[in-house]
């Protein structure tokens, strides 16, 4: 732990009561200017957000990181059987966070980092009216056909062909064929229809908190990518017209443009990129 932090470990009830792990960092003193609540991508644990949730706290940020159900610290014994879907993250837990992250320091605003699913979570919200700040990473409508080629037919072949009789088999999704961590079965399902449609979520009829994506009204921007083949332009302009109750801003970075190789759909949370995304990114929370 930095000396210009502090760090606490505990854990979040969710809407439903399910016990949630999270991790609190904050200045090492004094009132924060602002809590930023992290939003994780799909099967990534709160702990791969460690490092820029630091450096938020050493900027004066309170920054909480959590695990979804059925991830890291809010993993069960087993997968086997364990009922969760993907729309779950978003309602019963990532609904909860929000609160909790609104009630840490009242009268001080509640920012909002989503990565991949993160960024999608948001506008699912019945509460996102409460953030006031969202800074979305590789936030993507998921079609399979929006990816680049031969990205596309081996996300396709993958869920569609190798992933879901795995599922089936083995009761959940193990992370080893190529996804992250483990999943749970019927989040990696809902996931893997969704990545089916051409509008991904938006094309499911049956998830009614689609209708909480206008009722977002405060500061939108979204980093997108260039290298990223999970997340291309396309991708993420699909997913902010879901955004229509602000006026997003797309941002598009090339990893030329920082002095790097490569940044990909992971790399923006890596600790090189402290002195470049990282703060630019905590400078427009700030702002």
């Amino acid at each position: 732990m930095s000396a210009a932090q502090n760090e606490t470990e505990f854990r979040i009830a969710a809407r439903d009561g399910f016990s949630l792990a999270a991790t609190l960092r904050g200045p090492a003193s004094g009132e924060p200017r602002a809590t930023v609540l992290i939003a994780s991508a799909t099967a990534v644990p709160r702990g791969y957000y460690s490092k820029f949730a630091a450096y938020l706290a050493e900027r004066g940020f309170a920054a909480l990181t959590f695990d979804y159900r059925g991830v890291g610290g809010s993993r069960p014994a087993s997968l086997r059987g364990f009922q969760a879907r993907m729309r779950d993250w978003a309602a019963l837990d990532l609904t909860a966070a929000v609160d909790y992250a609104a009630a840490l320091h009242p009268g001080r605003p509640l920012l909002y980092v989503g990565h991949s699913f993160g960024g999608q979570a948001l506008g699912l919200l019945p509460n996102n009216t409460r953030v006031a700040r969202a800074l979305l990473v590789a936030a993507q409508i998921g079609y399979w056909r929006l990816f680049p080629f031969p990205e596309n037919y081996r996300i396709f072949v993958l869920m569609r062909v190798i992933a879901t009789p795995v599922a089936h088999a083995f009761g959940y999704m193990p992370g080893r064929f190529g996804i992250g961590v483990d999943l749970p079965r019927e989040v990696f399902l809902e996931w893997m229809g969704w990545c089916m449609r051409p509008r991904y979520l938006f094309d499911d009829p049956t998830l009614d908190t689609l209708k909480n994506y206008p009722n977002y009204r405060g500061a939108l921007r979204a980093i997108g990518l260039a290298d990223d083949k999970w997340a291309p332009p396309v991708a993420v302009a699909g997913l902010l017209a879901g955004y229509n109750g602000t006026s997003p801003e797309h941002l598009t970075v090339h990893p030329r443009d920082i002095g790097v190789d490569k940044i990909g759909h992971f790399g923006f949370f890596r600790s090189e990129h402290r002195e470049t995304l990282w703060r630019e990114a905590a400078d427009w929370l700030a702002a």
